[in-house]
């Protein structure tokens, strides 16, 4: 329950101090004008403590770095998701927010940071877009709010509207002529990728974690269920895709059953486990095998 009142005389304004529920003398963080003042800013402290809403000053005194340290240790995230929210936080947040105090952190230093990291992002060395600044300003609301929670601070600062949506374009359909010509120029072992990369509409990481057993030639269809992914350090990673609606079956036409037949009795591993999609020497697809240096 509330302490008793005390009031105070600073420089011809009123100082006010209150006790919290965990019986430590505080003071109001600023002086007041009027008594009346004092008086109605410590009536609605004592209403707060009483609802259950106060929360301790003191609690939000965590330096931003430290406490997306842990945030990120406390969640069980993906390794590329890791990744991605390390790199968010040094190239975008850490620089801004990293030695702030979470209760220091005000609407507008979250508006003035998007600003900024919109304005920058064309003109640095590795440039960035409104794409990244998105995901970065996502996370930021995503610590923020997981602070709110915690009852560090009592509102998350992030608060402008439609900061965190991406807007990326549409992936272009590769027309009927531009395919032929690529079936005619690529080694015949990544015909196959590329008809399902195109007819099925399948990324990268999905194929390159396909397996035999998610294949049904018959029914012209592939059960896609697990995504390969490659961290920074080397490391290929099988998870599920990225989202629910990633995990899905889609059909492909008729027509190329013969290619992919072809291709599963010449270059994919044998057993149903066995990846349909390997290199010449038999090692795992990555990004970089199809990349001009």
């Amino acid at each position: 329950m509330p302490g008793k009142r005390r009031f105070g005389r600073v420089r011809r304004r009123y100082q006010v101090r209150y006790r919290g529920p965990d019986g430590i003398d505080r003071p109001a963080p600023e002086t007041f004008r009027t008594k009346g003042d004092a008086e109605v800013w410590l009536t609605m402290k004592e209403a707060e403590i009483r609802r259950g809403d106060w929360i301790d000053p003191d609690a939000g005194k965590v330096r931003f770095l430290d406490y997306a340290e842990s945030w990120i240790n406390d969640h069980v995230l993906k390794p590329r998701t890791e990744e991605l929210y390390r790199g968010l936080l040094t190239n975008h947040l850490l620089p801004t927010f990293g030695n702030v105090d979470l209760s220091v952190i005000r609407e507008t230093d979250v508006r003035r940071w998007r600003k900024g990291r919109l304005a920058a992002g064309p003109q640095q060395k590795r440039p960035f877009g409104p794409v990244t600044v998105a995901k970065a300003y996502r996370l930021l609301h995503s610590i923020m709010n997981t602070a709110v929670e915690d009852g560090k601070i009592r509102r998350n600062s992030c608060r402008i509207k439609g900061a965190g949506q991406e807007y990326s374009p549409e992936r272009p359909v590769v027309p009927v002529g531009t395919l032929i010509r690529l079936l005619d120029e690529v080694p015949p072992r990544y015909r196959a990728l590329l008809l399902l990369a195109t007819f099925a509409n399948l990324r990268f990481g999905e194929l390159a974690g396909l397996r035999r057993h998610h294949i049904d030639l018959d029914a012209c269809v592939v059960r896609v269920s697990v995504s390969t992914a490659e961290t920074d350090d080397g490391r290929l990673v099988d998870d599920d895709p990225k989202s629910r609606a990633g995990i899905r079956t889609v059909s492909f036409p008729r027509e190329i059953v013969p290619e992919l037949r072809w291709h599963l009795e010449c270059f994919a591993l044998a057993g149903d486990d066995g990846l349909v999609f390997i290199g010449p020497l038999g090692g795992r697809l990555r990004r970089k095998n199809f990349r001009k240096f």
